[in-house]
């Protein structure tokens, strides 16, 4: 009964494109951006300090996990219309 389930789901699963440059850039954007979001919450310094840049540790790592959701979501909606 779950072979038969998973078979069945597996079937529908759309292609994924292989990582290219573009995918690259398109995931390196969406973390940037993500960044740029992260300078605008509430608290950016609760926690050890990033060097060089006015956030801390947690919120840098935290803006990268989004920002790699974000361009995943992209990636993955843009090979599903045809554009990449």
């Amino acid at each position: 009964m779950i072979s038969s389930t998973l078979l069945a789901i597996a079937a529908t699963v759309p292609a994924t494109p292989e990582w290219s440059p573009t995918v690259g850039i398109i995931i390196s954007a969406s973390s940037v951006v993500a960044l740029l979001f992260a300078l605008k919450v509430e608290y950016p310094q609760v926690g050890p300090k990033f060097p060089g840049l006015p956030i801390s540790v947690p919120t840098f790592i935290g803006a990268m996990a989004f920002g790699h959701v974000l361009g995943i979501g992209i990636v993955l909606g843009l090979t599903n219309i045809g554009r990449l």
